[in-house]
């Protein structure tokens, strides 16, 4: 098991120094500065003006050393200042990213729940109008963006019941339970829905894969019921796809979160994002985005282990 932590672990530099590399110059690319942003149009400063700010915020070096500067100091963890509140950019992702850790979590339960007990009940009734109708909501759900979902949850809520999710008042966990749960619960299931139907369609392929196999029939010969063969020994088996789905997909959480939180106006990690992208805040977009994908990397290392818990082959390979 140590092997097989080390080497999921020796993927983890080159793939945080490519997403780095990608960041930072694809910020660079994208028309204006921190200046600009920050002023809103360089006629109204001088030459000399705009150059000693250029120098301040060290964008007057050549671009590969300001990589070499900013990625040196991101090692130590320091992921330097925003332009915007002059705040460290590691406090501004420390104190948005509860919020967004929640939403992701609510997400990730939901799917599971839903998409467990929809997989496991069309792969039970295979052929039938159950099935069917099963398969029919699960395409559904994966082809439903979450922005319109979530526009469609807010407009209904808004106009029907006179209620809004979230108006801009979000109260923490730690303050108010119920009331925090109240406001996410609607942007945990606009992201979990598409999660939900993929999960649901694996599960029913898994388990009807399994329920084909030899000890399944062998198990069906000494009398056992369908239901018993299918919960008691089908459905490990099949949580193994499960398992593989469920790690890159709540990575991806993360990235679905950034278009919840701003259509449901949540104040965490995605909106803090967004904000950064469009004031060119080059130290937030890069930080948020590599705290990201060390976050994306680390839930799949903990798949491939729950992988490998359930399968010792893969560990022992």
């Amino acid at each position: 098991m140590s092997r097989f932590i080390t080497q999921r672990l020796i993927v983890f530099a080159p793939t945080l120094f490519g997403v780095a590399v990608i960041v930072f110059v694809v910020m660079r690319l994208i028309p204006g500065d921190t200046i600009t942003a920050q002023i809103g149009t360089q006629t109204l400063l001088t030459d000399a003006q705009a150059a000693s700010l250029r120098a301040y915020y060290g964008l007057d070096k050549p671009v590969l050393e300001q990589f070499t500067s900013w990625f040196g100091a991101a090692l130590r963890g320091d992921l330097g200042l925003s332009v915007r509140s002059g705040k460290p950019v590691l406090g501004e992702i420390l104190s948005r990213f509860p919020l967004t850790l929640e939403l992701g979590l609510l997400a990730l339960l939901i799917g599971l729940v839903l998409g467990l007990t929809l997989g496991m009940f069309t792969a039970t009734r295979r052929g039938t109008l159950a099935d069917a109708a099963g398969q029919f909501l699960a395409l559904i759900g994966l082809a439903l963006p979450n922005f319109w979902l979530g526009t469609l949850i807010i407009l209904v809520l808004s106009t029907v019941f006179h209620i809004l999710p979230n108006s801009g008042d979000y109260t923490p966990f730690s303050q108010d339970p119920l009331r925090n749960l109240g406001q996410l619960i609607f942007p945990a299931f606009t992201l979990g829905l598409g999660l939900t139907a993929s999960i649901a369609r694996t599960t029913r392929s898994a388990v009807l894969e399994e329920l084909r196999q030899d000890y399944a029939r062998t198990a069906r010969s000494k009398g056992l019921s369908e239901r018993w063969v299918t919960l008691k020994h089908c459905f490990r088996n099949a949580l193994l796809p499960v398992i593989t789905l469920v790690g890159i997909q709540a990575g991806y959480l993360l990235g679905g979160a950034i278009v919840v939180e701003e259509v449901f106006a949540l104040p965490g990690l995605g909106r803090l994002l967004l904000n950064a992208i469009g004031q060119r805040d080059y130290a937030v977009t890069q930080g948020v985005i590599l705290f990201i994908a060390l976050n994306f990397l680390l839930i799949n290392l903990l798949a491939d282990l729950a992988y490998a818990l359930v399968n010792p082959r893969v560990r022992n390979a």
